[in-house]
């Protein structure tokens, strides 16, 4: 262990970050971006998701997170990051240059993240807790902080392992931490942007990791980068396509006692989430709309396209044997336009 008398009442662990008395600029940086974020959604969104549908992803996603950050001290996680500082006097990265070593440390832990994210999806035991992130039908900036506890705790025996391996000391934690804070926030974003193609060949833009929260096994298992899409395209895993329903396919509550608490149990079913039918209408005119928008607006099947939308949006929710149990009028609903930013 290093000379430094290294304490829980020391340093602090929020949103990803040790904090000390000089460490507060990340913290304040991640709520910035934060509600940056969630205020571009307004007017740059990819899909316009109905408001009431929205405000319940909000509420659920950030009571998740104040949650998980009461009972993780308890649990002792931050404590084991701040011990893990001490391996840091024999760091594997001594030798190198400062900015060497800056850039190797940020790759590995990118790396580490990815095969955390990766095994996450591949193994039962992992799934059954990585599932609550997935469970979100919307796919929003606060869809970053939609983490399980269990898979919090997965998580940090990853970075954990990245920490002693390598001998990271705590301030390239920290900065390692928002970014990868940051990234999270960007790439959940409902957000859509001129030139956001060309960044992707670099970074996890919303567009890939959009993809990752798909209804569908074979779309949602891809994209795992946190930061970096070197990974993705390295493992031959990256998708550029576009998913047509988020969430998942097994049943889940979406709210916080009922996200806690079926992280516990195996699933077993296969339905998909079940949402308030007053939303129907709104999330059909949106599946409507892009219906239409694929054939360029042409006149001669709107009414075509509603009804096909209707069908899918009720087998994506209800499941396939109820899927003509909902007998709603369609009365017509005005189409969300689609807002490109920059």
């Amino acid at each position: 262990m290093s000379n430094r008398e290294i304490s829980g009442e020391q340093y602090r662990f929020d949103i990803g970050l040790m904090n000390n008395d000089t460490a507060y600029v990340p913290g304040f940086c991640v709520l910035g971006v934060f509600v940056l974020f969630s205020i571009l959604e307004l007017r740059f969104f990819w899909r316009q998701w109905p408001l009431a549908l929205l405000r319940h992803s909000y509420t659920t996603n950030i009571s998740l997170f104040l949650f998980n950050n009461l009972i993780l001290p308890l649990l002792s996680v931050s404590t084991l990051l701040v011990w893990a500082e001490g391996y840091s006097d024999s760091s594997l990265l001594d030798g190198l240059s400062p900015l060497t070593q800056a850039v190797l440390s940020f790759l590995l832990f990118d790396l580490t993240l990815y095969l955390w994210h990766w095994a996450s999806h591949k193994f039962p035991w992992f799934w059954q807790f990585h599932r609550i992130h997935h469970s979100d039908l919307t796919v929003n900036v606060s869809t970053a902080f939609r983490v399980h506890v269990l898979d919090h705790l997965t998580m940090m025996s990853f970075k954990l392992a990245y920490v002693i391996g390598f001998g990271i000391d705590k301030e390239t934690l920290i900065w390692n931490e928002t970014l990868t804070a940051l990234s999270s926030m960007f790439h959940h974003s409902n957000l859509t942007f001129n030139g956001e193609r060309l960044l992707g060949y670099l970074i996890i833009v919303p567009y890939l990791h959009r993809l990752h929260h798909s209804t569908q096994r074979y779309e949602h298992d891809s994209n795992y980068g946190s930061v970096l899409s070197i990974w993705d395209r390295l493992f031959g895993n990256l998708n550029e396509s576009q998913p047509e329903a988020l969430g998942i396919r097994e049943s889940c509550p979406n709210d916080l006692f009922g996200l806690v608490v079926s992280g516990f149990w195996r699933v077993t079913s296969k339905s998909v989430n079940v949402v308030n039918p007053s939303e129907l209408e709104s999330m059909i005119a949106v599946a409507a709309y892009y219906k239409a928008e694929k054939r360029n607006f042409l006149p001669g099947n709107d009414i075509k396209d509603w009804l096909e939308a209707k069908q899918e949006i009720i087998k994506q929710v209800y499941g396939k044997k109820n899927q003509d149990s909902s007998k709603k009028s369609g009365r017509h609903t005005a189409y969300p336009k689609r807002q490109v930013c920059c």
